[in-house]
């Protein structure tokens, strides 16, 4: 899995990291979103489809490595 995020997108809702703490942190002056792991192991995946799913602003786009 390849995970991406639009920073212009954020609106800094903070769900995402909620969802996947080790995939996502959020800058401290704007609470925008930071990618900590950009292919995250296997185990983290099912966490990572459910922050993409709860985004508010679709900030997060995720595909299959080829």
């Amino acid at each position: 899995m390849k995970v991406s995020v639009d920073e212009g997108k954020c609106c800094g809702a903070g769900s995402c990291v909620l969802a996947a703490p080790d995939v996502f942190d959020q800058r401290d002056e704007d609470g925008v979103v930071v990618l900590l792991d950009a292919e995250p192991g296997e185990h983290l995946h099912a966490v990572v489809r459910e922050a993409a799913d709860v985004c508010p602003a679709a900030a997060i786009s995720l595909s299959e490595k080829a």
